[in-house]
């Protein structure tokens, strides 16, 4: 296994395979710890995205059932966010630290010198194709039950996190309070195609506030609406209920005169 650029330090997957509490066979479990880098490196042998596609689709299907009977009286826009949550690329990515995953997974040489195994996007990319060739092996229940002891944690947080749920839509509702315009992203991105880093900035009514970065372009927009949602609340605090004095001023007025370029913040 050290064809490809592989460290040779790298540990057995056997020890992966008791983290997880699951048994998949060798070639499978190889498999879906391939990383197309060293697949290409290796001469084009199969990846791990296709069981990466089959395993994000039981992840949702699992999270989904679980909020659903977890949650009976939140809306549908509160459960799509809390799947959201769960399931992103860093929730994924943190999961996958807590196994120590990335010393397992199977980069090419080039992945290795930039730190692949530390990339938020190749580590959540195994987690879920270890979850699809555990369903190949075992079907629904037996993923079920992994995915429970992978996320459960993770559906705990969710349900308390507010805004952090979709950084963009509070974002959006934040702008809209104090009167200001929508929130525009400027994308950028950087790196061939199969380390693509995207970076995104936002404008509002031509200010430049926060900015972000990840391996996909809805990451790095992600980012860039935290940052920016928690430099409004700072800047442009509403009215506390009870501030009869400001009732009549309005947080828009407020805003457009003390608004400046946060060149980055």
């Amino acid at each position: 296994m050290a064809k490809g650029g592989t460290s040779p330090a790298r540990p057995e997957p056997t020890a992966l395979l008791e983290k997880l509490g699951v048994h998949l066979d060798p070639e499978l479990l190889v498999l879906a710890l391939t990383h197309r880098s060293f697949a290409h490196e290796a001469g084009g042998i199969p990846t791990n995205e296709r069981l990466e596609f089959l395993g994000d689709t039981v992840l949702g299907l699992v999270v989904t059932e679980a909020l659903y009977r977890r949650h009976p009286d939140q809306s549908e826009g509160d459960l799509a966010r809390m799947r959201a949550a769960t399931v992103s690329q860093r929730a994924l990515a943190a999961i996958a630290r807590t196994l120590g995953l990335g010393k397992y997974v199977l980069l090419g040489k080039g992945e290795i010198r930039t730190r692949g195994f530390e990339k938020d996007s190749i580590l959540s990319d195994t987690v879920e194709a270890l979850i699809g060739a555990t369903y190949l092996s075992h079907g629904l229940e037996t993923s079920r039950e992994l995915v429970h002891r992978l996320v459960d944690s993770t559906l705990d947080v969710a349900a308390s996190l507010g805004a952090g749920l979709d950084w963009k839509t509070s974002l959006q509702e934040a702008a809209a309070e104090r009167g200001l315009g929508s929130p525009d992203y400027i994308a950028t991105f950087e790196g061939p195609e199969h380390a693509r880093i995207f970076h995104s900035t936002v404008v509002i009514d031509g200010v430049t506030y926060g900015s972000g970065s990840g391996s996909a372009k809805k990451h790095a927009e992600q980012g860039a609406a935290e940052e920016t949602y928690r430099t409004l609340l700072e800047r442009f605090p509403l009215p506390k209920p009870g501030d009869a004095g400001q009732a009549g001023t309005g947080s828009a007025g407020a805003a457009s005169g003390s608004r400046a370029p946060a060149s980055g913040a």
